[in-house]
């Protein structure tokens, strides 16, 4: 589960009452978009001919140019998750990645999942020879260096506030040691 049980309003969109504007709503999926990216290689080298994940990465990236509407990228998505479930492993990972990425449009809050997601996938490939936790730390990096400046502080926050129910993978005993805070109170990177 990586959705909170109370929804935090700056991940709520103006129009459903919350603080989070389009342009910023946009940009999260374009992040989570990248991230997903970023392991999907890990998918197609166990499922070559299964184009659902990168489809929905496609998806979330055409909803956040306009292109594509909210439902349409969000059954990418699920049809993403659906490539996932008879996995295991990396690949497993890195489809619910790109699953998640293409359910921003509905649900904001799925950026850390698409985040989250990609972390796991890159520890478990690297659990065969490579150490898993170095991994993580280089992909979490990876991350926070493709985080674009107007969302970073949000994201930031979010990922310290959501960090126990997505597997702990944005601090120790994740990937990343605790570090000093942002103004606005997250962990900066």
């Amino acid at each position: 589960m990586i959705l909170p049980k109370v929804r935090d309003p700056r991940l709520v969109t103006i129009r459903r009452g919350g603080l989070l504007t389009d342009p910023d709503h946009h940009l999260l999926a374009l992040w989570a978009a990248a991230c997903a990216e970023h392991v999907l290689d890990l998918f197609e080298a166990e499922c070559p001919s299964d184009l659902r994940p990168r489809h929905a990465i496609a998806g979330a990236r055409a909803w956040a140019a306009g292109e594509l509407a909210m439902m349409q990228s969000r059954a990418a998505g699920g049809h993403a998750m659906g490539a996932a479930r008879p996995l295991s492993g990396a690949a497993r990972f890195a489809a619910y990645a790109a699953g998640q990425a293409a359910c921003i449009p509905h649900v904001p809050e799925h950026d850390l999942g698409a985040a989250a997601y990609a972390i796991k996938a890159a520890q478990a490939a690297a659990a065969a020879g490579d150490d898993g936790e170095a991994a993580a730390r280089r992909e979490c990096q990876w991350q926070l260096d493709q985080l674009p400046d107007p969302i970073r502080a949000l994201v930031l926050d979010d990922q310290a506030r959501r960090n126990p129910i997505c597997w702990s993978v944005f601090t120790e005993p994740g990937p990343l040691a605790a570090g000093p805070t942002h103004p606005s109170g997250g962990l900066q990177r």
